[in-house]
């Protein structure tokens, strides 16, 4: 029977689904996949547009309960929120209350599927939204007025703190934060003391969002490094420290100690 690799799994919307894309020289999911390469698979279940809705309807069908030929899913990454913080507009129908989008990520981190494989989970804030680029970007769509709204954002972002911070053994990865600092400290002048906020129509200022969120929404290669490397210290604890880092949790066995056709065990010497 073949061995299956334990998983690593992106869940979420576009902004997993995109973690693939190696165009522009950088890709997130190419990053994690090489530090743990040999030792676990990364399966990417990004589905652009999706909203915690959407994304709990299919779980089921994504994840299956633990069994033979099943593989184990060791770590599991949310990222979802995006589309669930959409306004009602008559445009758009991606729009999630907060009190439910709260509720379906408690129900998808404890999912009986999920837990049954008792991976190590991990809850992303949705990035911050530049809600000037935005703007014009909805209105050149058809759409009435903007589909998002940077507080509005910035309140769902705030909802995965409370999760993370209710659900022992969650842990938060802070994307918001980590590209609204970044972005504060690369925009030279801006003062977010004074209650201005970056990509609010209210301060007027996009600032380095503009290189981290270049259609204000979706992450740039510099964005995704950046998220890479909030996830970057939580991989690789099994092996860390070992003797033979290199080695250690292999699934299939080291060059240096694989197996030989019994037929041609005879070729087979020592290796300094």
């Amino acid at each position: 029977m073949a061995i299956s690799y334990p998983q690593i799994v992106l869940f979420g919307d576009s902004l997993f689904q995109a973690s693939v894309d190696v165009s522009n020289g950088f890709s997130f999911q190419a990053a994690v996949q090489g530090q743990v390469l040999r030792r676990f698979d990364v399966v990417n279940r990004g589905f652009s547009g999706y909203n915690t809705s959407n994304a709990l309807s299919i779980l089921p069908q994504v994840f299956a309960p633990p069994g033979r030929g099943v593989p184990q899913l060791a770590y599991l990454f949310i990222l979802l929120g995006a589309n669930d913080a959409c306004i009602k507009v008559p445009t758009n129908f991606q729009h999630v209350p907060i009190d439910r989008y709260k509720e379906n990520l408690d129900r998808i981190i404890n999912h009986p599927i999920i837990t049954a494989h008792k991976p190590k989970i991990f809850l992303v804030t949705p990035p911050p939204l530049d809600e000037i680029r935005v703007t014009f970007l909805d209105r050149a769509n058809g759409h009435p007025r903007a589909v998002r709204q940077t507080k509005n954002s910035a309140a769902y972002s705030e909802t995965v703190r409370q999760v993370a911070a209710e659900n022992p053994g969650v842990t938060l990865i802070d994307l918001q934060k980590a590209l609204m600092d970044k972005a504060i400290e690369m925009t030279h002048g801006f003062d977010p003391a004074k209650g201005a906020v970056l990509g609010d129509p209210e301060s007027g200022v996009r600032g380095y969002l503009e290189q981290l969120l270049p259609d204000g929404l979706h992450l740039s290669p510099e964005a995704y490094r950046i998220f890479y490397e909030l996830v970057r210290p939580h991989l690789g604890s099994e092996w860390a420290g070992t003797p033979d880092v290199e080695r250690v949790g292999y699934v299939y066995p080291d060059w240096r100690d694989a197996p030989w056709l019994k037929e041609d065990e005879h070729l087979r010497g020592e290796s300094i």
